[in-house]
């Protein structure tokens, strides 16, 4: 095994013992305390069963007899009541423990960059935090305590059977060694397995959770069948890989099976002849039998728990990269927090490349006072977009330097400047609960006057006023019960009710029609007042009092200006405008 693989085992087994198992140290000694009583009192019955064959049945004895039910029932209730208890306390915890490591996971993931989300599907993400925490009840809950009663109860039972019979048991502990060595391996071998389980479980979820949410792209193109056969790829692979992981853990079993029924015939032979001998007595070969099954029942319950335990360091592996992530804004230099802020926003000599040696900016340089407005136009897939994603932080340049009020962007504490930040963009992102709701997003503590001051400057009111139950209507997954234009004013009232010193528009007014357009543009206007604003947009009308336009080709400034002196000018920009409006 080579040294990193031992090093990412040991990695696992140190964080599921410091995170999970010792901080629940109490709770786990207490069923421990649980599983030794239970046990101890499950070996009653077995060893009674001497005494019944050869001291009460034998010789009649009543008297015994009474006293023998009266032990055997009180080791009974005493092992049904610590079941119940040790089941109620660790597996309530280790739901408990599921739910925990979620938030974590989420909160963790939430605050990953903008470029980790570019990488990773939705669907792939929602698996991580859902379903790899799973395994880990098997730690908390009764899985790891079982393990250890399984240990305890085979070591007293070995004892026993080595005081019947010590021939008998070598004859027994022969096989048992031999399925310990190879359930050893096979669980080596089946770990990376259940771990690329869930690798392709969450590729499987991402797909369908995106082709669910594009079901109309799909109807509209009808690539139904396109669909249907990437998933039926997908889960067809996690068939083959569940089939692997079952072969193996098959195979064990049915050796299993066979190494104890040899076990089973050498007890039977040696047995039968010492009876026979006179060397034994019936109630000494009955205790011994029964002696055995509670040595190799936990044995054989100790490859299933393995296997679960298997199964939960696979999911803390996958649980770990993800912790292991850096998360945004983690930088040591951001040491920097805003208080007020005028909004001077200034690019110096800035490039940015999404993959080394691949730039999509070069060298952008310029100056975007507070209260002013910027417009960035251009061709698709110029840099325009890439430009306000720096802007807003969700990006770092790879050289150069992104300034706010003369602060160094990438030395400032994210949460102080984005608190400033508002952003509506081309196809922004609604909730699925009322209209209400999805405007309070950007400030959940809002007042009711506050809350329809800005349905009423995006001119929201225009429609919600028609539905029935107005501002609390349900609007469905992602807005999908409204129209384009209705879910963008939608965004719009949402960043007028957060008050933002910076503003980014993407395409802001793209999704209205003419008549929304310009019911909107008054309610934009007068939200950008005071507020530097960087504005990205095709439709070149919407732009004409921009206090400059910046039109950036192949990553760079092609020309900078307002709109007259560009017109003027008949370069880029002129073409790009007069383009339009001959369309």
């Amino acid at each position: 095994m080579s040294k990193s693989k031992q090093k990412v085992k040991f990695s696992t087994a140190k964080y599921a013992f410091k995170y999970i198992i010792w901080p629940r140290r109490k709770l786990l000694l207490l069923g421990l305390i649980f599983i030794i009583i239970n046990r101890l009192s499950g070996l009653v019955l077995p060893g009674s069963s001497k005494v019944l064959i050869d001291d009460v049945i034998a010789k009649a004895n009543f008297e015994k007899l009474q006293l023998l039910i009266l032990v055997v029932g009180a080791a009974i209730t005493i092992q049904s009541v610590t079941s119940f208890f040790l089941t109620k306390l660790l597996s309530v915890e280790a739901q408990h423990l599921i739910s925990l490591l979620r938030v974590k996971v989420q909160k963790h993931i939430i605050k990953l960059p903008v470029s980790y989300f570019d990488n990773h599907t939705s669907g792939s993400l929602v698996s991580r935090i859902m379903s790899d925490v799973e395994g880990v009840r098997n730690l908390v809950g009764t899985g790891l305590v079982q393990l250890f009663g399984g240990v305890l109860t085979s070591i007293i039972a070995l004892f026993l059977l080595i005081n019947i019979s010590a021939t008998m048991t070598a004859f027994a502990i022969i096989p048992l060694i031999i399925f310990g060595i190879i359930s050893m391996k096979a669980f080596a071998y089946i770990r990376p397995i259940f771990k690329k389980r869930r690798e392709i479980n969450a590729d499987v979820t991402g797909r369908l959770t995106e082709s669910l949410n594009g079901i109309r792209v799909i109807k509209g193109f009808n690539a139904e069948k396109v669909e249907i056969s990437i998933f039926d790829k997908g889960v067809t692979k996690l068939f083959e890989n569940v089939k692997q992981s079952l072969t193996s853990t098959s195979l064990v079993t049915s050796l299993s099976t066979l190494l104890l029924g040899v076990a089973s015939i050498s007890i039977m032979w040696i047995g039968g002849s010492n009876i026979m001998e006179g060397n034994m007595t019936v109630g000494d070969f009955f205790a011994f039998t029964l002696y055995l099954g509670f040595l190799v029942a936990p044995i054989v319950q100790m490859s299933n728990i393995g296997s679960q335990i298997t199964d939960a360091f696979a999911g803390i592996d996958r649980m770990e990269e993800i912790l292991n992530t850096p998360q945004e804004g983690e930088e040591d230099q951001r040491t920097i927090k805003l208080g007020e802020l005028k909004g001077n926003v200034s690019f110096n000599d800035v490039s940015f490349a999404y993959e080394k040696d691949n730039e999509v900016l070069h060298n952008i340089s310029f100056e975007a006072s507070a209260g002013t407005v910027t417009a960035l136009v251009g061709s698709s897939g110029s840099g325009k977009t890439t430009i306000a994603g720096l802007a807003a932080s969700f990006l770092q340049p790879t050289s150069g330097k992104v300034s706010i009020d003369d602060n160094d962007l990438s030395t400032v504490k994210l949460d102080s400047y984005r608190t400033h930040l508002g952003v509506v963009l081309q196809d922004d992102f609604l909730y699925e609960g009322t209209i209400r709701e999805n405007i309070l997003f950007s400030k959940p503590n809002a007042n009711e006057e506050e809350l329809l001051n800005a349905v009423k400057a995006a001119n929201v009111n225009e429609f919600t006023d028609r539905f029935e139950k107005g501002l609390d209507s349900i609007i469905g997954e992602r807005g999908v019960k409204l129209s384009g234009g209705q879910r963008q004013r939608v965004a719009i009232a949402r960043a007028i009710l957060a008050d933002p010193k910076i503003l980014l528009l993407d395409e802001a007014t793209s999704n209205l029609d003419t008549e929304s357009e310009s019911l909107i543009q008054e309610s934009l206007s007068h939200l950008m007042k005071g507020r530097t604003t960087f504005v990205i947009a095709h439709r070149l009308s919407t732009i004409k009092q921009a206090d400059q336009i910046l039109v950036i080709e192949d990553g760079k400034i092609f020309e900078k200006g307002n709109h007259d002196t560009l017109i003027k000018k008949e370069g880029r920009y002129y073409e790009l405008y007069t383009y339009q409006s001959r369309i």
